[in-house]
């Protein structure tokens, strides 16, 4: 039986991160992947996504250009193939990127399904995935492990379904194979309000498409702030989207080339909506089939997580298992960024280097769509129910010169403790993915408004509008009244 130090299943964003950093602490490691190495984030999820939002603003800015700033630029088509290859070739060269560097680490990746057999021990089958490489050494047959110090189980999450609703690639599709359906639909029917929906829905409305985005709660993004979540919504319906919040769907079926669907709205109304394509975003759920976690002496809470025993070396109640990304319940956010934190916590821990635990209060939230939101900290509710006594800032995009060039509207919004430290910002806009960093520091070093206030904002940007926030909860405000 071989024997290295570290095990990690799954070799998604918090599998190979875990395994990167091991190696490098000059620990042994095996990964074991049953698909690709880089999992859902980068073959179906962020990077594919964000590649096809980017020329879905693209697209936008041509009828900007022609529309708002004179400039007689027409848009003749979108080549849906040429799109495709683009970001397929941005996948790929990712992908090998990945592959790179764990060659380089020394870190042994086999191709194929894990079981585990005991605390520390697994079982792989060895299989090539089709267009995965075969496993860097070589591996056929079946592999019986032993991790020396430590197992870390790192397999993801799949799309959520609806029951009666089944995925058929084409008219119904989930979030995982969205961008993988052929052609685009003239028309799109988005079940989930949050952020992967948003952005679906922001993608195919970019792109020529009529848009109805359902969320059954009360607004979309419902984890964001209210004020983001009321200009996020505004930002969509000025583009044509139709927003149906506090809708449910009663049922749905596909007839022909499209979808019928019945929806309950907020009103108590029924309303039929008819599409070429449904797009079912409604959450994710950890992986954990073919596992057999009860032979290490495990076992999922009943939402399908895998709940640590010790959150501050996300280690299981079985002494050296861990676990990161997608199988963690909350405060665990889901989301890449996090897990890339999580591996190297998890790394450092079975090296025995002193590593401190996730601040998952600290990690930004972004939804990519136009406009986008960018968030990190607690919402002015969330601070309020804790007991803070509160004090806001909000500031509109526009009211620095940047944001009236960009012209797309937005806003910012501080939360601070009264008298005290900044506990949340909140962004909606162009471009404030890019703004969102700036923020985490403020936020996690727990700074007062007159630290940040100290410090002076390039003119003219968009970033300007957040200093400008902060200078008026500072009482130095400029133009801000």
């Amino acid at each position: 039986m071989d024997s290295p130090d570290v095990i990690v299943i799954g070799g998604g964003t918090g599998g190979y991160s875990t395994a990167l950093r091991a190696a490098a602490l000059g620990l042994e490691v095996v990964l074991v992947e049953r698909d690709k190495v880089g999992g859902t984030c980068l073959h179906r999820g962020c990077i594919p996504s964000k590649a096809m939002l980017h020329a879905a603003e693209l697209v936008d800015g041509i009828a900007e250009a022609r529309e708002r700033w004179g400039v007689k630029a027409t848009l003749d088509a979108v080549d849906w193939s040429a799109l495709v290859a683009t970001r397929d070739d941005i996948v790929a060269r990712n992908h090998r990127g990945v592959e790179a560097h764990l060659a380089h680490a020394g870190v042994r990746v086999i191709k194929g399904s894990a079981r585990l057999t005991g605390p520390r021990s697994v079982r792989v089958a060895c299989s090539a995935a089709p267009g995965a490489r075969p496993s860097t050494h070589g591996e056929t047959g079946v592999h019986d492990l032993s991790a020396r110090r430590g197992l870390v189980l790192a397999t993801g999450s799949q799309p959520r379904t609806l029951p009666g609703l089944e995925p058929d690639g084409r008219h119904v599709v989930t979030s995982d194979d969205a961008l993988f359906a052929p052609g685009l639909p003239a028309s799109v029917l988005v079940l989930g309000g949050g952020a992967i929906g948003v952005e679906y829905a922001s993608f195919h409305r970019s792109l020529g498409a009529e848009v109805t985005l359902v969320e059954a709660a009360d607004r979309i993004v419902p984890l964001e702030d209210g004020d983001v979540s009321r200009h996020l919504t505004r930002g969509l319906k000025k583009r044509g989207v139709d927003v149906r919040a506090g809708a449910r769907l009663l049922d749905a079926e596909v007839l022909g080339d499209r979808v019928r669907a019945r929806l309950r709205t907020a009103r108590g109304e029924t309303l039929t909506v008819e599409a070429e394509r449904l797009l079912v975003a409604v959450g994710r759920i950890p992986v954990t089939d073919g596992l057999d976690l009860a032979a290490a002496g495990l076992a999922t809470d009943p939402r399908g997580f895998v709940v640590p025993g010790d959150w501050d070396r996300l280690e299981t109640a079985v002494p050296g298992i861990h676990v990161v990304g997608d199988l963690l319940p909350p405060p665990s956010l889901g989301l890449a960024h996090a897990s890339f934190e999580e591996g190297l916590l998890v790394a450092e821990t079975l090296a025995g280097v002193p590593s401190a635990p996730v601040d998952y209060a600290v990690v930004p939230r972004i939804t990519y769509s136009s406009p986008q939101t960018a968030a990190v900290g607690l919402s002015e509710a969330e601070a309020r129910a804790r007991g803070y006594e509160v004090e806001t800032s909000t500031l509109p995009l526009t009211a620095v010169a940047k944001g009236m060039v960009h012209g797309q509207g937005g806003m910012v919004k501080i939360v601070t403790e009264t008298g005290g430290r900044v506990l949340g910002v909140h962004l909606v806009g162009p471009h404030v993915s890019e703004m969102i960093a700036e923020s985490q520091l403020v936020v996690g070093w727990e700074a007062e408004p007159s630290d940040v206030a100290r410090h002076v904002h390039p003119h003219p940007t968009l970033s300007e509008a957040v200093g400008e926030a902060f200078l008026t909860l500072a009482g130095r405000g400029l133009h801000q009244q």
